[in-house]
């Protein structure tokens, strides 16, 4: 069975308008105390032998705010089996071809650049630092420091968006170089600021799809294969640390906020970096992980999920009622179903709710 470990990184320099993600402020990057707290839970999990995950991530917040000899430690620390893949995300205006250097010395293999636009105008609206320069630089530093497998983020039916808008991000991230792209629509989060705020020139609910199948078609001719909702890479470069989550693998995640799955139970870290920095804030039970979630999760997918094998791990079969909702999904184009494998198509992952409320 693989496993995942994540390693949460809350510091950010500022909040974003869209963002109602847990973080802290960080306009002095990643405190020791912290990186110490994060070894201090390692151990904590592993007190005997390293845990030696498959895959590693840093997330945040904005873990290139570490100090890439701290990244170091905790790579260290959590001794990765050879070949992991090591994901660190990264703001462009937080990077140089030094420290871009310094994170893949220390054992970063894929860089993960939020870009979300490449017009200023709109990184402005949505409270990013970066400028598209700043954009365009990191990801030729990263190839000058070895990457060979980067990301790059775009955010969807932004305020008064065009087809243009997304042509010109796409254009700024393949030609940096990505392996890997993550286009995500815009959701206006009630605990961010566009939720108290809600920003001008918002799409409609339809043009916001018209747009997201636009990318979808567009990424596809770009040789990007989409594999989930919203995730598209060439062949060979998925990432392997989120398909864990979606295949109902087991993960840990480590730091403020940062949720784990291990044997079929959920739990989680208080959203409090204070109390995680003086070890007061242990993880507490969030349910567990059964047939629903992985029928969720693998519907994400674009394999799609298969029958036998949910059958075989869940003891679950659709019934009746539910292949025949199955028909009409393939009828109306929704979904692919071959009697094995049932699959959404990219109009169907649209409404995956409507869906998934039919069949769970």
């Amino acid at each position: 069975m693989s496993l995942g470990l994540y390693l949460h990184i809350p510091y950010c320099f500022s909040k974003c308008r869209y963002c109602d993600f847990y973080s802290a402020p960080g306009k002095r990057g990643v405190p020791r105390a912290y990186v110490d707290a994060l070894l201090r839970e390692l151990h904590r999990f592993a007190p005997d032998a390293p845990l030696r995950p498959d895959t590693l991530y840093f997330g945040g917040g904005t873990p290139s705010l570490l100090d890439p000899a701290d990244a170091a430690r905790l790579i260290d620390a959590a001794s990765p089996l050879p070949g992991a893949e090591i994901t660190l995300e990264a703001n462009p205006e937080t990077v140089t071809e030094e420290s871009l250097r310094a994170f893949r010395e220390a054992g970063v293999n894929r860089i993960s650049f939020g870009v979300q636009s490449a017009r200023d105008s709109q990184l402005k609206t949505l409270g990013r630092p970066h400028t598209a320069k700043q954009a365009r630089a990191a990801f030729r530093a990263a190839q000058r420091a070895g990457f060979e497998n980067i990301s790059g983020d775009i955010m969807l039916a932004l305020p008064h968006y065009t087809q243009a808008e997304f042509d010109e991000t796409l254009e700024l991230i393949e030609s940096g170089g990505a392996t890997h792209i993550s286009a995500y629509l815009l959701k206006i989060e009630p605990d961010s600021a566009f939720g108290k705020h809600p920003p001008e020139g918002l799409p409609t609910g339809d043009e916001a799809a018209d747009f997201y199948l636009y990318a979808v078609e567009q990424l596809e001719h770009h040789g990007y294969q989409q594999y989930e909702i919203s995730n598209f890479a060439k062949p060979g470069y998925e990432g392997k640390h989120n398909l864990i989550y979606w295949d109902c693998g087991d993960y840990l995640g480590l730091g403020p906020a940062a949720h784990s799955c291990m044997g079929g139970k959920r739990f989680c870290y208080p959203a409090d970096t204070e109390a995680f920095l003086n070890d007061n804030a242990a993880p507490v039970l969030d349910g567990g992980c059964g047939a629903e979630d992985y029928l969720i999760l693998q519907l994400r997918l674009r394999k799609g999920l298969d029958l036998a094998e949910y059958k075989a791990r869940y003891g679950k079969e659709f019934s009746t009622a539910q292949l025949a909702f199955v028909k009409n999904c393939v009828k109306s184009g929704y979904a692919a179903f071959d009697g094995h494998t049932l699959a959404l198509t990219p109009a169907g992952l649209i409404v995956q709710n409507s869906i998934l409320a039919e069949l769970l």
